[in-house]
């Protein structure tokens, strides 16, 4: 990742020569030897060439190139734009399947071998402290335009809790400072309205007022897309989920934070500091009270670790 937007994003990249042969190759490949249908075949060639654009957003130039730590990341990618279990299960399957072929082609190495299958059932979230959010929040660099962009996307994404693509989706109108709340639309075009505090605003005003009108361009179609690239097109999922990424790396955190991580951290706190479960429920959009007691179990953790630290019979 080379350029101050987190790498290039999905709807920008080009693939290589290489990968476009090796992804024709795959197609031909499933109609002649496993004789699948058009159907199934577009599905297959969908899947491999998204996870060819996460590759060549990273600077890679084959698909042999990949290694685990890139399939697992496209993974977690595929999480953060709301795919379910089962569609990342088909996902993971489509990758073994390519690179199978691949390695009858004299490719020596299958990046997704070791992975294991998304689980059906319900796994405990990833969740940051609160030094650690600090941490990552103060790793861009706010003296290029850039940074400043990134800082406002890190406040924003922890003080509300949004998902990646509600985040990409935010216009400038939906920001209403004076009442310190935003407007955002959920799954299914739901609209709800989620406080947003002191220091975030200060981060989106400072952005929305000096940097925004720097990358705006002239023709450039921005659809009064709040958060923009240098080439005045509107964020992608993907160019997030590399900012978070490359926040977390010059923080030293674990390789899997990602943005909804901050989401999985903001309901966290919020529970721990005694808030009432309807209410994050609602901050979150979710439309099941059950989506959200997940994270009682979290602060359960936490007050057991407590009894344990503090506890003189622990």
């Amino acid at each position: 990742m080379n350029d101050t937007d987190g790498g290039k994003s999905q709807t920008d990249v080009e693939l290589s020569v290489a990968m476009v042969r090796n992804i024709r190759g795959f197609g031909r490949y499933l109609a002649l030897e496993r004789g699948l249908s058009d159907n199934t075949l577009s599905a297959y060639k969908l899947e491999i060439r998204r996870f060819s654009e996460f590759l060549a957003g990273r600077g890679k130039t084959s698909q042999t190139e990949a290694d685990v730590a890139d399939a697992t990341d496209f993974l977690l990618f595929l999480a953060d734009c709301g795919l379910s279990v089962a569609s990342r299960a088909r996902a993971l399957s489509s990758l073994r399947t390519f690179y199978g072929y691949l390695q009858t082609e004299g490719a020596k190495y299958d990046p997704t071998e070791t992975l294991e299958l998304p689980k059906s059932g319900r796994e405990l979230p990833d969740v940051l402290s609160a030094d650690e959010i600090s941490l990552l929040l103060e790793q861009p660099d706010v003296k290029n335009p850039a940074g400043v962009r990134d800082r406002a996307i890190l406040e924003t994404l922890y003080a509300c809790g949004l998902r990646v693509s509600e985040l990409c989706n935010l216009c400038r109108r939906d920001i209403l400072p004076d009442v310190e709340i935003i407007r955002v639309f959920g799954k299914g075009s739901k609209e709800r309205i989620v406080p947003v505090g002191r220091s975030a605003l200060e981060w989106l005003d400072r952005y929305s007022r000096d940097v925004r009108p720097l990358f705006m361009k002239s023709g450039a179609e921005t659809e009064g897309k709040l958060f923009l690239n240098q080439r005045g097109r509107g964020l992608t999922r993907m160019a997030v989920w590399n900012i978070v990424s490359s926040a977390a790396h010059k923080a030293g955190l674990p390789q899997n934070v990602h943005p909804h991580t901050f989401r999985h951290s903001f309901a966290t706190h919020l529970l721990e500091g005694g808030a009432d479960l309807r209410a994050v429920q609602e901050m979150l959009g979710h439309s099941d009270i059950a989506t959200t007691q997940i994270y009682t179990h979290i602060d359960r953790e936490y007050i057991r670790e407590v009894h344990r630290a503090f506890h003189p019979r622990a």
